[in-house]
């Protein structure tokens, strides 16, 4: 009962009545809206476990703060490029660190966050405007952090953000 693997499973619905439509799960804005309370409760869930450790190799993170106005002036391909950037950094961090916690609550957090930053990236890769695949070929603006927590953090104003505001822009296009 995975809530990623539930947003994966309906999407994949979506797509099976829709030919590959993301429309039905970018129109319904209450979805966006649970995702951002998720990432807020993992986030607050994190911050309650006892001993999580130091990374001794740190997580690389993705700089997820942005211009509103430069936001509005890219592209929904290039909008979906830099947000698969910045998941393909956060799955990543999320793997590392994994690697490197023994206690099981911080484990199973950063398995969660894990699960959800995996769906939200084979989402978007779904999303295509232009021909040809998603390839790893992006170097996003990042930084090293030591502390677990930071990697929830990231992921919340990524929900948050970017990703709110690429949902808010393809509802646009796509729910009229």
């Amino acid at each position: 009962s995975s809530p990623g693997l539930l947003l994966f499973t309906s999407f994949l619905l979506h797509v099976k009545e829709d030919h590959a439509s993301p429309t039905r799960l970018v129109c319904d804005n209450r979805l966006i809206q649970k995702y951002i309370t998720e990432a807020k409760d993992m986030e607050k869930r994190v911050g309650q476990c006892q001993a999580l450790p130091v990374l001794s190799c740190p997580a690389v993170l993705p700089l997820v703060d942005f211009s509103l106005q430069q936001w509005k002036s890219k592209s929904n391909e290039t909008k979906r490029q830099e947000i698969l950037c910045d998941l393909a950094l956060l799955v990543g961090a999320a793997t590392g660190a994994l690697g490197q916690v023994n206690e099981e609550c911080g484990a199973r957090q950063l398995s969660q966050l894990y699960q959800h930053t995996n769906s939200f990236f084979r989402l978007l890769q779904t999303f295509s405007w232009e021909a040809g695949h998603w390839e790893p070929s992006c170097s996003p603006h990042s930084m090293e952090q030591t502390h677990i927590t930071s990697i929830f953090l990231t992921y919340r104003q990524l929900v948050q953000g970017k990703l709110r505001f690429f949902f808010h822009d393809l509802a646009k296009v796509l729910c009229k």
